[in-house]
């Protein structure tokens, strides 16, 4: 079924084609009904699309005389970029619920390209391989996205109808501080203001957003990308682990970034610098501990473990294969064959 942007831009469509358009014609053509017609005028409206209403017996709506749609005018390099953008956003999940998007973008921006131009960039798009395989991520609804992100942008107050994990429904207020795009899903974090607790919600799991009177002030230095890694670092899972490792910062997070453990960087207060090798506290959740003794020997750096004393048991134990393995003599050559 189509949606109701696909019916705006065919709106669009059919009044470039020029004279007017009767109420009854639009609704037709559009299969709707004549009250969502005027709806979706009022749509090209707030988008500077001059859109006039003609009364009378044969009345409706046409553009303004002389209105005309800017051309596209792109550089091999723009084009290139365009299109290649809109390739990796499709298969990173940077895309809403309409599917075909950002193929049917592609399709009317390589239709007004020069057929050089075209041709050239047809190739490049046919002949690209990728090493990982597209992902299969839950995209959030367009309405939602443009509304939440206004919010944001104006500091205004939204009211959400939002669907959990479990299952259970809820219509609540936030005041949104700020978008985050993360391993292919949208999320949206800011603060409930009838409990007065910071709050995450997925995009794909609003099922309705409007924004609602008034506005707030987000606190200075807010940082909605690194509220979002925190709060995945800081989930509820099974074990609660505690680690003291010796090495800086950058060396930490290259194997345990922001989005798995929170490490207590030193200040100025304990006159260490970031770059400086000292004990790092280290902290995470995980709901399975067998991934965990791999990364740490791949840290390559010294370490203690406070907390779970499983793990404890799980690193002695990956050491002992390690050295077993280093230790094996491999078969002679020939060995084993009659």
């Amino acid at each position: 079924m189509p949606r109701p942007t696909h019916r705006v831009l065919t709106l669009l469509e059919l009044l470039q084609s020029g004279g007017i358009r009767t109420m009854t014609e639009l609704a037709d053509r559009l299969g709707v009904d004549e009250r969502t017609v005027r709806r979706y005028v009022d749509h090209l409206v707030d988008l500077d699309v001059p859109v006039e209403s003609v009364r009378g017996r044969y009345g409706g709506y046409r553009l303004a005389p002389g209105y005309r749609m800017p051309p596209l005018m792109l550089s091999d390099d723009e084009a290139l970029a365009v299109l290649l953008g809109l390739v990796a956003g499709r298969r990173t999940g940077l895309m809403t619920t309409m599917g075909t998007a950002s193929e049917t973008a592609a399709a009317k921006i390589r239709r007004v390209l020069p057929e050089r131009l075209a041709r050239r960039l047809g190739t490049v798009l046919e002949t690209l391989a990728f090493t990982a395989p597209p992902g299969d991520f839950a995209a959030p609804e367009t309405a939602v996205l443009l509304c939440v992100a206004d919010a944001v942008r104006h500091h205004r107050p939204v009211s959400i109808r939002y669907t959990a994990a479990d299952g259970r429904r809820s219509e609540r207020t936030l005041h949104p501080y700020g978008l985050v795009a993360h391993s292919g899903r949208w999320y949206v974090t800011g603060v409930d203001p009838d409990i007065g607790e910071d709050r995450t919600f997925r995009l794909d799991r609003i099922a309705d957003a409007r924004t609602l009177p008034g506005s707030f002030e987000p606190p200075a230095g807010f940082d909605p990308a690194q509220r979002v890694l925190s709060g995945f670092a800081k989930a509820p899972y099974r074990h609660e682990v505690v680690l003291r490792i010796q090495g800086t910062v950058e060396q930490i997070r290259a194997r345990l970034p922001a989005g798995v453990a929170t490490v207590e960087e030193p200040t100025s207060a304990d006159g260490l610098d970031p770059e400086t090798e000292g004990w790092l506290r280290v902290e995470l959740r995980a709901e399975r501990l067998d991934w965990l003794p791999p990364v740490l020997a791949s840290l390559d750096r010294p370490f203690t473990i406070e907390r779970p004393d499983e793990l404890r048991d799980r690193v002695a134990s990956l050491a002992e294969r390690l050295v077993a393995s280093a230790r094996r003599v491999p078969p002679a050559p020939g060995a084993g064959v009659a």
